[in-house]
């Protein structure tokens, strides 16, 4: 996703994303509890270890926003040139979770009871869970690969930034996640841009082809995608919380890799059941750059999803899931700008003030973020002192 998708996948993580195929676990102070303090971040003790903490920070900043532009923008090029299945879309969204076993393959093994889903969480009870996160990140990868199917990438890649407003009511809802100011003022914000792109009516001349009616379509599928993302992301926060109870990086790829098998096999199914498999020979005949340029596209459509999971789960173990999914988000306008680019797509005025309100939006989650960990950071030293 996403999204985000978002991809669309979440794999939906997200995407999630957009959509939404990328896969993150939300996190922030309830409201019962002080904010902690960033996971992974370093301490006045480390000295000599910052650099390397920073620059593992940038090299996945650089994945998660690099992996998601570039995944969205050849999603829109499978269009673009011809592509129509919307199940085809939606399997690349997570059929590339294989190369996250290197991942496992490179971190140490954990002791036996150590967390991460070892051997303190039953192992049928983890299977559930999967299947369930699975089935729902698969459906969510649809609905982003449907809505960027009538939708230009400049509006979509905006309309995905509303998964940040989603993850606030549903964090509030099932993780206790507090409310404030700047947060009621983001959700405000971001709700407005979605507003006055879902009122555009000039936005149909994008795509070709495009009824107002599709238009729409795409527009509220876009919409819901992120609302379902943000949903998969409160739930696995939920599960590592009062399942799993252990965050751990092993943990963490877990989750990715077992809920994107899923997705994958649900979305194989989809493509079976809808007869849609018919239609990819002729697909790749008629694809306008040739067979080879649409086997690329989608090879590199999935890599780089992969891509970008491997950066939202380096910040989640680096720094915090929250950073990590605020990232997510602020990366979003950035998509807009090289969809004006590649595939013209019109920015004008309207468009403009939707992104200039959704990063003020940003700006404002941003500011309550730095806030709680100032505030933590303070508590820390004054507990220090007292001891």
């Amino acid at each position: 996703m996403t999204d985000a998708s978002s991809g669309a996948n979440t794999n939906n993580a997200a995407s999630t994303s957009n959509a939404e195929v990328q896969i993150q676990i939300p996190a922030g102070p309830s409201k019962a509890e002080a904010p902690a303090p960033p996971a992974g971040a370093p301490s006045k003790s480390s000295g000599a270890k910052n650099w390397r903490w920073w620059l593992m920070v940038s090299v996945d900043v650089f994945f998660l926003v690099a992996g998601q532009t570039s995944a969205t923008l050849l999603a829109r090029y499978y269009y673009h040139q011809g592509g129509s299945s919307k199940w085809v879309s939606t399997f690349v969204q997570t059929a590339g979770f294989p190369i996250l076993f290197l991942g496992l393959f490179c971190v140490p093994k954990q002791p036996s009871g150590s967390g991460g889903g070892g051997s303190d969480t039953p192992v049928a009870k983890l299977v559930v869970i999967y299947i369930v996160l699975g089935l729902v990140i698969a459906a969510d990868d649809m609905m982003y690969a449907s809505g960027l199917k009538y939708l230009p990438v400049s509006t979509y890649s905006l309309i995905c930034a509303s998964q940040l407003s989603f993850n606030v009511v549903f964090g509030y809802v099932l993780n206790s996640q507090k409310l404030t100011g700047l947060i009621l003022n983001a959700v405000v914000l971001l709700t407005l841009s979605d507003a006055l792109l879902g009122a555009n009516h000039d936005e149909t001349e994008d795509i070709s082809g495009v009824s107002r009616r599709n238009y729409l379509m795409g527009f509220v599928l876009t919409l819901g995608a992120s609302g379902t993302y943000s949903l998969i992301l409160c739930l696995m926060q939920l599960t590592f919380e009062n399942v799993i109870k252990k965050h751990t990086f092993t943990a963490v790829l877990n989750m990715q890799i077992y809920t994107a098998l899923v997705a994958t096999v649900a979305s194989i199914i989809g493509l079976f059941a809808s007869g849609e498999w018919r239609t990819v020979r002729g697909e790749m005949d008629t694809f306008q750059s040739g067979q080879f340029s649409y086997f690329m596209t989608l090879l590199w459509t999935a890599v780089s999803w992969q891509i970008t999971s491997v950066g939202v789960v380096g910040l989640v173990f680096e720094v915090s899931s929250l950073f990590s999914n605020v990232i997510s988000t602020v990366a979003l306008p950035i998509v807009p700008l090289f969809a004006v680019l590649i595939f013209h797509d019109k920015m004008d005025g309207i468009k403009v003030i939707a992104m200039l309100i959704a990063i003020w939006g940003f700006v404002s989650y941003l500011m309550q973020h730095y806030i709680d960990d100032k505030k933590a950071r303070k508590a820390s030293a004054s507990a220090d002192g007292g001891s």
